[in-house]
């Protein structure tokens, strides 16, 4: 379990984070081994087609992914991307976007992560499965 501080410090992080601020990523849930972020649909966003743009979905995916490594490792530990495959399931032109993380399995240099992201009605948008290593 994360006790209350390190929860208000993994808030406070992504609260004023820019890149997060830019893209309206929002952290919602934290636990040990996962992460559930939101971003709401903007007209920025959007792809010459009109739908969300592939790599706002994927920076979600991404962030997810991060937060819940960041659940579950040790406080001052580092790990950075290593990789991420995204599979774009379903176009999303309005509402909320949600994704869940999970980590799939923790080792002692590399740790593996899951990821589903729903649009408003629950709809699967897009899965992922990212790597991180430790740095």
């Amino acid at each position: 379990m994360i006790d209350e501080k390190d929860r208000q410090l993994i808030f406070d992080s992504a609260k004023h984070t820019p890149y997060l601020q830019h893209l309206g990523i929002e952290l919602v849930e934290i636990e040990i081994g996962k992460a559930v972020m939101k971003m709401a649909m903007r007209e920025e966003l959007r792809q010459p087609y009109g739908v969300l743009h592939g790599g706002a979905t994927a920076s979600l995916i991404d962030t997810a992914t991060a937060y819940a490594v960041i659940s579950a490792t040790e406080r001052g530990e580092k790990a950075t991307t290593v990789d991420l495959t995204v599979h774009y399931l379903r176009p999303v032109t309005e509402g909320i976007c949600t994704c869940t993380a999970t980590v799939v399995r923790a080792g002692k240099r590399l740790i593996t992560v899951s990821a589903e992201a729903h649009n408003e009605q629950g709809k699967l948008i897009a899965t992922a499965l990212s790597t991180y290593t430790k740095i």
